[in-house]
């Protein structure tokens, strides 16, 4: 009787996938436009441990050495990234195996996506797989790219596709474009990002492996996720349980509705199954849903930069009224608040800012002011217990705010930071020339800017909520 090999526990090897000591590239192609040929060009340009293109046919590729099989490669190797047809995908696995393989990326597409003569090609890849004791990532998906380790094992041509720098946010994706339309905007964005994993069929590797790696892994501090469907509910929820305590999570859940869910279906072959389930496991497990690409990455960066405050009382500090009547309006929809500040907080910012500004909250300092008068709100504030968070909307096109103003940002925020931990997010209103004050004050303050009040606020709104279930969930009723 033949007996099926075990799949090994949650997390088990997936380091190799972004750490590894050598990789090979079955399938690597001489001719641009290839698969494999772009994702060995990619690793030729990022990775710096030993490369191997695997080709029966060739000597050399891009300048390296090349193997009839992966099986005459030479060590040190760990890591395969499979770019052949489907049909001779299992025999190039195996021979992986053979010579002793830890991990293979699979970006081959022709598997359980095409139906049943696929299902059954990807059944026996995986039986293949965990004969051998591998990890696997896909098929039919994009690869990985892993900034933090120096590692693009992606097929897309660097010219056509932006690839973000280091940064705190790990990304995993379901799909492949969606996945690389993001890492795009992300890199024009200057959003960096530790990890980025396209998961494609997850016919052995899943959402649950890497959250195991990821709330373990230094470089991350949020992790975000577009999914379609789980096969294994239970595996996916005790990931989220065991991670959320850790670093938090947002997802963008496709499928929420017939139409999408079919559509899913057809794409990965994956169930999504109904909505008001995952829905149901967000709440519990301290996830935060999202409705789109853009606020996926929203709010994954507030998480990634800033603390989650402490109540729901949110300081609004700017140059012009209408943005702070904006920014409250959306505040006060969302189900967070904007108190009147004491009589004591307003005298004190009286004595510091114009004659002609309002002090009430939202705290317009209006469009007269300086560096000065901007960051002596922004301090009082931030050193004030009648707030629990700040917005602030800085318009960087205005002549009085120098361009030394995410410098003084800093430093204000590191003499408070030892008094009072809250979150301070900006919303950026302007062109490329506001935006370069913008990513230098995230880069030297950590502050995360965003390019409206309303975007900023939701933001904030996910950092509260995200705070609320871990007090919550510490004090024993999460």
């Amino acid at each position: 009787m033949c007996t099926v090999p075990e799949r090994p526990g949650v997390g088990e090897g997936v380091e190799v996938f972004f750490n590894p000591k050598g990789v090979a590239v079955i399938g690597a192609s001489r001719e641009p436009g290839k698969v494999g040929h772009m994702v060995l060009y990619n690793l030729k340009h990022s990775f710096t441990g030993p490369i191997y293109p695997v080709n029966p046919r060739a000597k050399e590729v891009l300048g390296l050495p090349a193997y009839p099989t992966v099986l005459e490669v030479p060590d040190p190797l760990d890591l395969a990234v499979v770019a052949v047809p489907a049909r001779i995908v299992p025999r190039v696995v195996e021979e992986a195996g053979e010579r002793g393989v830890r991990g293979v990326i699979v970006l081959s597409a022709g598997f359980r996506e095409t139906g049943r003569e696929g299902a059954r090609l990807e059944e026996e890849l995986v039986k293949t797989v965990y004969e051998y004791g591998m990890r696997m990532i896909g098929p039919n998906c994009i690869g990985v790219y892993s900034p933090a380790s120096s590692l693009n094992a992606t097929f897309f041509d660097p010219e056509r596709q932006g690839f973000p720098p280091p940064g705190p946010i790990a990304f995993l994706s379901q799909s492949g474009a969606l996945g690389a339309s993001i890492l795009d905007w992300a890199a024009t964005r200057g959003i960096g990002v530790s990890r980025f994993v396209s998961l494609g069929n997850k016919a052995d590797v899943d959402e649950a492996d890497i959250l195991a790696f990821l709330r373990r892994d230094p470089h991350t501090r949020s992790i975000a996720m577009y999914i379609e469907g789980v096969a294994e509910g239970r595996r996916f929820r005790r990931a989220l349980e065991e991670t959320t305590p850790l670093k938090p999570v947002v997802v963008l859940k496709a499928g929420r509705t017939e139409a999408g869910a079919r559509a899913a279906a057809s794409h990965t072959g994956s169930l999504a199954g109904s909505y008001s389930i995952y829905e149901a496991v967000f709440k519990q497990t301290g996830v935060i849903p999202t409705g789109s690409s853009e606020e996926l990455f929203d709010i994954a960066l507030a998480l990634a930069l800033q603390p989650p405050p402490k109540g729901p009382r949110v300081g609004i500090v700017t140059l012009g009224g209408g943005s702070g009547v904006l920014a409250a309006d959306e505040a006060v929809s969302l189900g967070l608040k904007v108190p009147r500040l004491s009589a004591q907080l307003q005298a004190k910012l009286r004595r510091r800012l114009p004659p002609i500004a309002s002090t009430q909250n939202p705290v317009d300092v209006t469009a007269s002011a300086t560096d000065e008068h901007l960051l002596s709100a922004i301090a009082l504030l931030a050193e004030s217990d009648e707030v629990d968070s700040i917005i602030i909307i800085p318009y960087f096109n205005i002549a009085t705010i120098s361009d030394e103003f995410p410098r003084k940002m800093a430093a204000i925020i590191s003499h408070v930071a030892g008094k009072k931990t809250k979150p301070i997010l900006a919303a950026v209103t302007g062109g490329e020339k506001a935006w370069d004050k913008a990513r230098a004050m995230e880069e030297e303050s950590s502050i995360p800017a965003y390019p409206s009040e309303a975007r900023a606020v939701k933001a904030l709104w996910a950092l509260y909520r995200y705070g609320e279930w871990l007090r919550r969930h510490r004090g024993g009723e999460g």
